[in-house]
């Protein structure tokens, strides 16, 4: 089989969806046939091209990164136009795979997406007005247009039934795997004094403000350390005593802080999955998570649960996965072993032939 796979999102620094898609080609190049060839296209400023680069540096893929300026509007304009279809550009493929916002056109082959939540629509007031023209394109050429679309969790699965119309036996859950970065062993990060971490996008959905007031019952022992980037909407103020806002952070430095952690936090609002607890739980911090039923898969049975907007519940989580933390990693080691990006290779691949 040749796969022609959109490679766009890996032109900006990697957050959750660029972590999966890096993660699903490194998969879908492990679990390949000796005969299957992937093509790894876009349009790209020539910084996007190199970071497009750097990304899918060791995988066995095909290139086709095409430096074009304002390289974002090409693909807006390409998406609208539905011309010219791609065939010319890649050669002939026999199926399409692509993400994020943007859809481009083809030929013929089997045509796939992967949406990673639907927030847009079921939460509109927690991105800006651009976000949700963007992803309402997307979606609407979706539901009207491929032949399979993959997933991250069953849980977006049903929200893509519900909200698109999308019918189930098109619908694929592919779970995300976790980086070899994330394990027991290694560097452990040390702060001013003991922390928990939390790793997040500052943005609403991430409800680092209600964790800001968690924090504040806990005393004066723990720190509070976020990492993640700047985000946009209504922000919290990471400041003030025993409260560190790291920014982004590698993938080997966010290890570090996972293993010296005294406890992750997530209480996210929403997630399509929550690959960040996963990470955790695979470098052996105790998880103290939100309530919210699309973290459900995440968790399985290996975190304390919170009302992600109640303070007190949240830093009773944390006292609890203090005093509890022998038990819930051991857990969490066996939860987050289930999931690889092997596995999720096998899914994309099964999946792709089945539907030729």
């Amino acid at each position: 089989m040749r796969l022609a796979v959109d490679v766009a999102p890996l032109s900006h620094v990697r957050t959750g969806i660029g972590n999966y898609i890096r993660g699903t080609l490194a998969g879908l190049a492990e679990t390949a046939h000796p005969n299957d060839e992937i093509v790894a296209f876009a349009p790209a400023s020539a910084g996007g091209k190199r970071m497009i680069g750097a990304a899918l540096a060791g995988m066995p893929v095909e290139r086709r990164v095409r430096v074009l300026p304002f390289a974002h509007a090409w693909r807006t304009a390409w998406s609208r136009l539905g011309r010219p279809p791609l065939e010319p550009l890649l050669g002939g493929f026999d199926a399409l795979l692509f993400w994020d916002w943007w859809y481009p056109p083809q030929r013929s082959g089997l045509r796939a997406t992967m949406i990673h939540d639907l927030v847009p629509l079921r939460h509109p007031e927690w991105v800006t007005p651009r976000t949700r023209r963007m992803h309402g394109a997307k979606y609407r050429n979706a539901a009207r247009t491929c032949d399979l679309v993959f997933v991250n969790s069953r849980f977006t699965a049903g929200e893509v039934v519900e909200l698109l119309g999308v019918p189930d036996e098109k619908v694929r859950v592919a779970y995300p795997g976790i980086g070899r970065e994330f394990g027991p062993d290694g560097e452990r990060a040390r702060l001013e004094r003991p922390y928990v971490l939390s790793v997040a996008t500052l943005e609403p959905r991430k409800n680092l403000g209600t964790l800001l007031e968690a924090h504040r019952l806990l005393g004066a022992e723990l720190e509070l350390a976020v990492a993640g980037g700047a985000g946009w909407g209504e922000r919290p103020e990471l400041t003030g005593e025993r409260v560190s806002r790291l920014g982004f952070v590698s993938d080997e430095r966010l290890a570090a802080l996972y293993r010296g952690a005294e406890a992750f936090v997530y209480p996210s609002r929403f997630e399509g999955f929550g690959i960040p607890v996963l990470e955790a739980m695979a470098s052996g911090v105790p998880c103290v998570v939100s309530s919210h039923a699309s973290l459900d898969e995440a968790c399985g049975d290996a975190a304390v649960r919170v009302d992600p907007e109640n303070p007190e519940a949240i830093a009773d989580g944390i006292a609890q996965a203090r005093s509890e933390r022998e038990r819930l990693v051991e857990r969490g080691f066996g939860h987050a072993a289930r999931f690889s990006w092997r596995r999720s290779g096998e899914v994309y691949w099964r999946s792709l032939r089945e539907g030729l």
